[in-house]
């Protein structure tokens, strides 16, 4: 609670941000937000971050996402000439946010690494297709984008998030599965609540990093760039200035940081700083330093 994850499977109707006020009413929270956002008509993964992982709302909206997405489309096209236009859509493509969003309108582009069709039903017009995409796709805009190469209206009948980073659709809980868990958890059986709280480390697997030794954790959770000294291994291809997960021994996400120098630089180096940290998620008592006197 303190620092989880839930991944709730968002009903059509409600906004990303009611749902999220009714998960933090439901678990009795005053820092609970959601990474995200999904439009009121959409359903599927959307993810809650409790307590210390609202820190991370960036690392989830950097996700990558998979949607299942319903075309309707005039149904003169023929499946074969969906199919064709769907494969010119494979990589990377200009994807204009719709004037529905509340973010800035610029051209920009987003790599989608797969799109296929998955089923067809040409008398009525309807395709469903698989999208798997980067963080920020727009898939009204990609819709739009299809009818126009198709010379007909494409329109986005229905759409759901598959999955978001690292969760796939077997995490997902309804809102009353989470209500039911609070509830119990209320009356002493707390069993079924943990079952629906990932925590935080979930969510950073994705993002190469550095292991460190149990003396460093400290400094580091007073804000402390980390010192090569403090350094047990890390993953190798990071440049200065990239995303890190500083890890201790046992698994444990200490902070989020940005790298200073090069991790192929690392093995020549007897001293000096390696990490700077952004976003400190350990609490700064869990390994306590030598000065604390504990």
């Amino acid at each position: 609670m303190e620092a989880g994850v839930i991944l709730v499977d968002k009903p059509p109707g409600p906004s990303s941000h009611q749902l999220a006020s009714w998960a933090r009413d439901i678990l009795g929270l005053k820092r609970l937000g959601h990474g995200g956002t999904l439009d009121p008509f959409a359903t599927g993964a959307l993810t809650l971050l409790l307590g210390k992982a609202t820190r991370l709302t960036e690392v989830v909206l950097s996700g990558n996402k998979t949607y299942i997405a319903v075309l309707k489309i005039d149904s003169s096209i023929s499946y074969k000439r969906v199919k064709e236009v769907l494969e010119r859509f494979a990589g990377e493509i200009y994807n204009v946010p719709p004037l529905e969003s509340a973010v800035k309108i610029r051209v920009r582009t987003r790599v989608i690494s797969e799109i296929k069709l998955l089923e067809s039903d040409q008398e009525n017009g309807f395709h469903t297709i698989s999208v798997s995409c980067q963080a920020g796709t727009y898939i009204r805009t990609l819709a739009r984008d299809i009818g126009l190469i198709l010379g007909s209206p494409c329109v986005l009948s229905e759409l759901h998030r598959h999955s978001t980073g690292s969760f796939e659709q077997s995490s997902l809980c309804t809102m009353q599965q989470l209500a039911d868990a609070a509830m119990l958890a209320e009356e002493g059986d707390e069993e079924a609540l943990c079952r629906l709280i990932a925590p935080v480390e979930r969510i950073l697997g994705s993002i190469p990093g550095v292991w460190i030794r149990d003396s460093a954790i400290a400094s580091i959770c007073h804000g402390a760039p980390l010192a090569v000294p403090g350094v047990v291994s890390l993953d190798s291809g990071m440049s200065a200035g990239d995303k890190t997960v500083i890890w201790s021994s046992k698994g444990e996400a200490v902070a989020v940081g940005e790298m200073i120098v090069n991790s192929s630089d690392v093995r020549d180096m007897d001293e000096g700083e390696l990490v700077k940290p952004k976003i400190v998620l350990m609490d700064k008592d869990e390994y306590p330093g030598a000065w604390s006197g504990r």
